[in-house]
């Protein structure tokens, strides 16, 4: 009887054990979701209004490799002796029988309440569960350190021999990247709207986009002619809706000054101030224009923007690698690029550069930029080699298209309408469904 008794006594200690670790295995499961999926920003901003929870969080996190290593760690420890201690017990009640029942028991019962339930109140809570286990998970790195920087020496001295460097503290992705993707998340979700995506989004891309990417080509410059008569030059500066203008000589690349709309009728008022009768071309234009400033066309929109605020201007025009004037750029088209469109009372009325047709497809103006039209339709066309959707599909097509002609290029179709010249000015886009893009060629003519 005693010995029975003792039996019983030494099954119900090795049960309770196995319920204690099943419970650490639950802890280290929730930990490592919850930890990982917390909220580096909300975790920050707690941790500076003075949390020492949240404290704890970010330091934790700052050694994210120790961190995961330290969880695994001991998650794998109560697991294993979890599972042999209900081995050795059931074998101790029904014989061999016990490890297959022992197997299917603790496979059902790691899964649903050490992993599956922890995990899946870690991932919908994942600030409240990182705050909450932060202090004992200190604790737990703090101790296994040294066990835990041993097991990291031989799993780097392993991937080394795959040719494989890990080094502290790495990361795969960017912060910009990071961030992306978290706007991109959100906005699958519908927690974020698409305004607000799109105008964070072009923040984190001001790297990224060059100038030649949002100027004003110089086709549509207006600019003045210093061979015409000065009171002819004066006339077009006020009937321009545009408040600078460059001024050139002998030849349009040769831009010699940029004349201001307010420095022009601060010299109109004093020539009046002196005669009431002066003659407009007595005036000297270039007297009162300001120097023209170039920038290179691969100049990026970030260093740009900083150069427009160092140099407290507004106004610069755009040159490619052989002093050749492509265009030029303001402030506001880069803040444009940002917010949108921005229209005040002089500009024109708007022209519609993107219009949905009923089935489906969408007339689209040559000269509308790729990355709009990604934007507004979310679609995925590339734009490394071509700014505006007329400019891809030439450089696609290796030709000039013809009014007629329909090409197929990443899974939309090209339909020219419209061209004036070298110019292809409206298009019809048809987005295609996987099948209808595998009937194609991918990327040739076709009709």
């Amino acid at each position: 009887m005693e010995s029975e008794a003792y039996s019983l006594t030494e099954l119900a200690l090795a049960g309770a054990a196995i319920l204690v670790l099943i419970c650490l295995s639950a802890f280290f499961s929730g930990s490592e979701t919850g930890l990982t999926a917390a909220s580096r920003a909300r975790i920050n901003h707690l941790s500076q209004q003075g949390n020492r929870r949240a404290r704890v969080v970010s330091r934790l996190l700052e050694r994210q490799d120790r961190l995961i290593g330290t969880i695994l760690l001991g998650n794998n420890l109560v697991n294993i002796l979890a599972s042999s201690l209900a081995t050795s017990v059931l074998i101790l009640v029904f014989g061999e029988a016990g490890v297959v029942y022992a197997t299917l028991a603790m496979t059902l019962i790691v899964v649903v309440f050490a992993e599956v339930l922890p995990k899946t109140y870690a991932i919908n809570n994942p600030d409240r569960a990182a705050l909450a286990v932060a202090p004992v998970v200190a604790v737990v790195v703090a101790v296994l350190a040294p066990l835990v920087h041993a097991v990291q020496v031989l799993v780097n001295g392993a991937l080394r021999l795959f040719g494989i460097d890990i080094k502290p503290g790495q990361s795969m992705v960017s912060a910009a990247e990071e961030l992306k993707s978290h706007l991109d998340l959100h906005g699958k979700e519908g927690t974020l709207h698409k305004s607000a995506r799109d105008m964070l989004g072009s923040i984190l891309d001001l790297d990224e986009v060059e100038v030649s990417d949002v100027m004003i080509h110089r086709r549509d410059i207006q600019m003045l002619d210093l061979s015409e008569p000065t009171s002819a030059l004066i006339d077009q500066a006020m009937q321009s809706r545009h408040s600078r203008l460059p001024l050139w000589r002998d030849d349009s690349d040769n831009i010699v000054g940029v004349l201001h709309g307010k420095d022009l009728l601060r010299e109109l008022m004093a020539a009046r101030t002196q005669a009431a009768d002066f003659d407009l071309d007595s005036i000297d234009l270039m007297a009162v224009a300001k120097e023209p400033w170039f920038v290179p066309d691969t100049t990026s929109l970030r260093e740009q923007l900083h150069a427009f605020r160092t140099r407290h201007a507004h106004f610069a025009l755009v040159v490619d690698e052989y002093g050749t004037l492509m265009g030029l750029v303001t402030l506001e088209d880069i803040l444009e690029e940002i917010v949108g469109d921005i229209r005040d009372e002089h500009d024109p009325e708007e022209v519609v550069g993107i219009e949905a047709n009923g089935d489906g497809s969408y007339t689209v103006a040559g000269s509308v930029t790729i990355r709009d039209l990604n934007r507004r339709l979310e679609w995925n066309l590339p734009d490394d080699e071509a700014t505006t959707v007329a400019g891809l599909l030439i450089h696609e097509a290796r030709r000039l298209p013809e009014v007629g002609q329909a090409f197929q290029f990443y899974n939309v179709r090209f339909d020219v309408l419209r061209r004036q010249r070298t110019r292809v000015t409206q298009m019809r886009l048809t987005p295609l469904s996987p099948d209808q893009a595998a009937r194609g060629d991918g990327a040739g003519e076709t009709g």
